[in-house]
């Protein structure tokens, strides 16, 4: 299944979001690809980096990220199956916390900034 967003969920996006021009950037290439999240990531990559064969199968960067994100944050319990254990326990924020840092330390390493605020 391909991450999608509709017309309407990025006009809405558009409007919470009119002051901040990177955002406005990614949403004019979501428009231009209909919603499409992996072919407006790989858009947005190409045009900021310039690769876009990433060796690794037929696989888009985004789903290869993802996938990389899932490994380093989850292990073998998955992304929902640490959140559903905090939720249960919502007193192991340090659990929550350490989620949160993987998932900025792994997307910097690639060189997708993230704030963990």
């Amino acid at each position: 299944m391909n991450p999608q967003l509709t017309s309407i969920e990025i006009q809405k996006l558009q409007q919470l979001l009119q002051n901040d021009t990177p955002a406005q950037q990614a949403l004019t290439t979501l428009q231009h690809h209909n919603g499409n999240l992996e072919a407006s990531f790989d858009a947005l990559w190409q045009e900021k980096v310039g690769k876009t064969d990433y060796s690794k199968g037929k696989k888009s960067l985004l789903q290869l990220t993802l996938d990389e994100i899932r490994a380093e944050i989850c292990g073998d319990d998955g992304l929902r199956g640490k959140i559903k254990e905090y939720t249960n326990n919502p007193g192991s924020a340090s659990l929550f916390n350490s989620i949160i840092g993987s998932l900025v330390a792994v997307a910097a390493v690639h060189g997708i900034p993230i704030d963990g605020a």
